[in-house]
């Protein structure tokens, strides 16, 4: 056990105590002295629940609204319940389930209206009657000048409570899932009845939750309270909460685009739009390409090799030539794939796009110019061979026949002299012999060796004693000869 208890505004609900400190003028908890300072956490949600009952602005200040709100004497939630809801329902009926809602209402079932009922029926309801009166007068006080009691709209209970729990709770304001019993609510929290209650609520389209509580490990929460509603009037009481997203995604190979209508996390419409914003369907192909890999793009032959030779220049020189590597790639479409991307719809699409070209995009001017220079694809050896070279090893690789390089003293570099090329020297049927950076060394040290082993097993091809001076060649010592 802790050796002191925690302090109760570590774990209490801080919506009345925000709505306070909005009223007073300030929304930094540490403008007071206080001993133990809240959580981060618990006043960033308080936030967000006064600012969908429209208590506080953007700025974190109280609205005339919630000025009001903040001088009924219970929680902020109802507080709104009970002054918006009492033009909606009337003031009675309002002060009614308020007062139910601020107690331990026991709800058979978890019906709020058949507990809305049981109360007014009941013998031992005295501490609730005596609430609704004294709820009953701020209303009317509060609605004097607005529209009051008598133009309230003829609502049966079935809904009029289900309107006052949702203006109390907008984010528990739930919709039953398709294909199945649970609920997924505004604040996105899943929910559903306890199948031991037999609530005669479970199977409705819309509730308005009251009271829902969860166990630790389980996924969602149970329903211990609700009302039956409407889609009209969860949109009424939970306008805050109503936006149009357009949800562009990739999808099985193809951009999906649609605008979707929500009501916090619950959709209410969804359409497919003709024409998607360019930046959602650069970012959802971004996304793709982040989960699915590069590979996506039809990367020919000289693409690949471009970017390899581009991915040793960023590594040998750095910038301004650019990183190629996949996150880089992925990171800054625009960049180098830019107004292609708009017209992309699928999988097919993008393998269409000319990657070779779009990474020329890249290339930093004036230093373009100078890419063969620096890279160039291909080396002429002292045979008159043009051979490719691999970068896409972390030093370049030149593999040649050993007997093409005769009359090197040393490995061409690359990058302004600042990689040499690293030779793969290979016999006369192109197999390795050795492997060097460094050939005037290997000349001197290496070579001997690798002459007597491949002089007895070529006899037919030149292995002169000093190959600094030796003609290169790519043919035998016969085919030589009869061209002489």
């Amino acid at each position: 056990l802790a050796d002191h208890p925690e302090p109760e505004i570590a774990t209490a609900d801080l919506t009345a105590f925000t709505l306070e400190l909005a009223c007073w003028g300030s929304d930094d908890v540490r403008d007071l002295a206080l001993l133990d300072q809240p959580p981060a956490h618990a006043l960033e949600t308080a936030r967000q629940v006064l600012a969908e009952l429209g208590a506080i602005d953007d700025e974190g200040r109280a609205t005339p609204r919630g000025r009001v709100m903040a001088g009924v004497p219970v929680d902020p939630r109802l507080a709104r319940a009970l002054i918006d809801g009492a033009g909606l329902v009337g003031a009675r009926r309002a002060a009614e389930v308020v007062a139910m809602l601020s107690e331990d209402v026991r709800a058979p079932g978890g019906d709020l209206v058949a507990a809305l009922r049981s109360l007014r029926n009941g013998d031992r309801s005295a501490s609730w009657r005596t609430q609704v009166k004294r709820l009953e007068a701020i209303a009317k006080e509060q609605r004097d000048g607005q529209r009051g009691p008598d133009d309230a709209r003829a609502l049966t209970d079935d809904v009029a409570v289900g309107l006052l729990v949702a203006l109390a709770h907008p984010d528990r304001i739930a919709r039953k899932r398709p294909g199945g019993s649970s609920y997924l609510m505004t604040g996105g929290t899943g929910a559903a009845f306890d199948r031991r209650d037999s609530s005669p609520l479970a199977g409705l389209e819309w509730l308005a939750v009251g009271d829902a509580d969860r166990r630790s490990g389980e996924r969602e929460a149970r329903i211990r309270a609700a009302a039956p509603l409407t889609e009209d009037l969860a949109l009424e009481a939970a306008g805050s909460l109503w936006t149009e997203v357009d949800d562009v995604t990739w999808s099985d190979g193809r951009v999906l685009a649609r605008r979707r209508t929500m009501l916090g996390a619950l959709e209410l419409a969804s359409v497919p739009i003709k024409n998607p914003p360019t930046e959602a369907v650069t970012a959802a192909i971004g996304d793709a390409l982040e989960s699915e890999g590069i590979g996506l793009l039809r990367w020919s032959e000289a693409a690949t090799a471009l970017r390899t030779r581009l991915d040793f220049l960023h590594r040998a020189l750095g910038d301004p030539w650019p990183d190629v590597s996949d996150e880089a790639l992925t990171t800054n479409l625009d960049a180098w794939l830019g107004p292609q991307l708009a017209r992309v719809r699928s999988a097919q699409d993008l393998r269409r796009i000319d990657v070779g070209a779009a990474l020329r995009a890249l290339l930093p001017w004036p230093e373009a110019a100078r890419l063969d220079e620096l890279a160039p694809e291909r080396v002429e050896v002292p045979s008159g061979s043009t051979v490719r070279i691999d970068y896409a090893q972390e030093q370049p690789v030149l593999a040649v026949r050993l007997q093409e390089v005769f009359g090197w003293t040393a490995a061409p570099t690359l990058a302004d002299g600042r990689v040499p090329l690293l030779l793969h020297l290979l016999s006369p049927a192109r197999r390795p012999a050795a492997v060097t950076a460094d050939l005037d060394s290997f000349w001197d040290n290496g070579y001997p060796g690798v002459r007597a082993d491949l002089r007895g097993r070529y006899p037919k091809h030149a292995w002169p004693d000093d190959p600094r001076t030796a003609q290169a060649t790519r043919r035998t010592n016969a085919s030589r000869d009869r061209r002489r």
